[in-house]
């Protein structure tokens, strides 16, 4: 049986590329391919853009609460479409189901907020700033936008931008990772379905060729991206040279650190999903465990058992604790920084460089990894990994344990484990991660907060989702005005 092929969503349509290069989709469980897609070409760009540009002024003409409405009809049709979409999710990506049934509940979530709108999106006014002069501040939708999202939440990462961006009048080009391309294919579906109308939300697959396409169109107003940060250093080169907004959200470097008198009970599980969650392949995942003073034996004892207890396997499988890796290049990337960290001189106290899954012997897994007496300058503490390892660095005290943090380049997220208040508040008041959990484990924000870094882990100045998003898709238009 032919595989299926993933097809662009265009000015309401469903339309095949013009690229003749075809990529593999596969199931990263049972190591098969599942799907095939084409790898974009300009003229696939232009297409979208042109139907994107010819929808924009009827629909910036429509009022707020009218396109609020289309949101509130995809929110039921995703709600009766929630399960599906949770298991063409797990199936192309690998994560475990509840991991992509969290997802889905927050991709939902941001278009419940972006119907907000007409608070939100309200602008500002001011009489007499001089004699007989009024002013005011009207926020107005700007054009066609575009979003360029990852493998890792093939259904969530494009909706922190795509129901903001068209709630505010614009309208949109989703770019899927060409790895994981069926989950936004099933949600298109679903959209097509609402009945938006033609050029508003726009789908278009690819690789390299697609994102430059995106990135030089000199009708594309701004770009949303959310990556590894050396493609979002470039993403904002290429913005700044084209005169693009941008937000572009790259790596990070999350230091979980705990002291001596934090409940380690209660803390472990959030602990063991912070670092192992959606197998290590998020930007909000654990990455070092720095255990302050000498709560480090008995957490690492406490770690080590709560590790072990955890299933690997099929993320379909309702028990299943931890998925495989996406594919079978990063499974060998994440495997080279296992045998960089033996080289160094790392300490390899629970080793998943051979681990199988007897049902599934051709899947992408990795065994749960940790690494003890790990240095600041090794480059496990340095480099994105991006897979389930572990890097234990202790520190003597509260104050080296935040100097680590300020240290990696990466400034994403940071957590304390802690019964100290003072602590608690000498953390998150001194740590530069623009993300902070206390006693919770890595957390993402809400729709309503601000999702996104600091340092090399962000590259702009407003955030994904959260209020301030609303002044990413708009402009301020100040009117003075004065009647003779």
């Amino acid at each position: 049986m032919a595989l299926p092929l993933m097809k662009n969503y265009v000015n309401g349509e469903w339309v095949e590329s013009n690229s003749k290069t075809i990529g593999d989709v596969w199931n990263p469980a049972l190591g098969e391919k599942i799907a095939r897609v084409a790898y974009g070409a300009k003229e696939d760009v232009d297409k979208a853009v042109a139907a994107a540009n010819a929808a924009f002024w009827e629909w910036r003409t429509t009022p707020p609460l009218t396109r609020a409405r289309y949101l509130f009809r995809l929110k039921d049709a995703f709600e009766e479409n929630f399960e599906e979409i949770a298991r063409v999710l797990t199936t192309e990506q690998g994560k475990c189901i509840d991991e992509a049934r969290g997802e889905v509940r927050r991709m939902i979530e941001n278009v419940e907020h972006a119907t907000g709108v007409t608070t939100l999106m309200c602008g500002y006014t001011l009489e007499d700033i001089a004699k007989d002069i009024d002013c005011y501040g009207h926020r107005q939708p700007i054009g066609v936008f575009a979003a360029i999202v990852p493998y890792n939440f093939p259904g969530m990462v494009a909706w922190w931008f795509l129901p903001y961006a068209i709630v505010c009048g614009n309208t949109f080009i989703v770019k899927p990772s060409e790895q994981v391309p069926m989950t936004q294919t099933k949600i298109f579906e679903i959209v097509d379905e609402i009945g938006f109308p033609e050029g508003v939300v726009n789908m278009v697959h690819g690789s390299r060729d697609v994102v430059n396409a995106l990135l030089e169109h000199p009708d594309i107003e701004g770009i949303s991206f959310v990556g590894s940060t050396p493609t979002a250093k470039y993403i904002y080169e290429r913005c700044g040279a084209t005169g693009k907004r941008v937000q572009a959200l790259g790596g990070a470097k999350n230091v979980v650190a705990v002291t001596p008198d934090a409940d380690l009970g209660a803390g472990m599980p959030s602990l063991i999903t912070s670092f192992f969650g959606c197998t290590g392949q998020r930007c909000l995942s654990g990455s070092i465990l720095a255990p302050v003073g000498d709560v480090a034996d008995e957490l690492i004892e406490k770690f080590l058992f709560a590790t072990k207890m955890m299933k690997v396997g099929n993320g379909l499988d309702e028990q299943t604790g931890m998925g495989p890796v996406v594919s079978a290049a990063h499974k060998e990337r994440v495997l080279g920084f296992i045998e960089k960290g033996i080289e160094e001189g790392a300490d390899l106290i629970l080793d998943g460089r051979n681990f199988k899954v007897p049902e599934y012997p051709n899947g992408f897994f990795i065994g749960p990894t940790v690494f003890d007496n790990v240095t600041p300058d090794m480059t496990l503490a340095r480099q994105e990994i991006f897979g389930p390892v572990v890097s234990i660095v202790r520190c003597k005290d509260l104050d080296e344990a935040i100097e680590l943090v300020n240290t990696r380049g990466f400034a994403n997220a940071a957590c304390l484990y802690t019964g100290s208040g003072g602590a608690a508040r000498e953390f998150k008041y001194r740590v530069k991660p623009s993300m902070v959990g206390i006693n919770i484990g890595i957390a993402a924000p809400m729709s309503f907060f601000p999702f996104g870094g600091a340092g090399d882990s962000m590259f702009g100045d407003i955030k994904g989702h959260g209020q301030e998003i609303f002044h990413f898709f708009t402009d301020t238009k100040v009117v003075i005005e004065r009647w003779f």
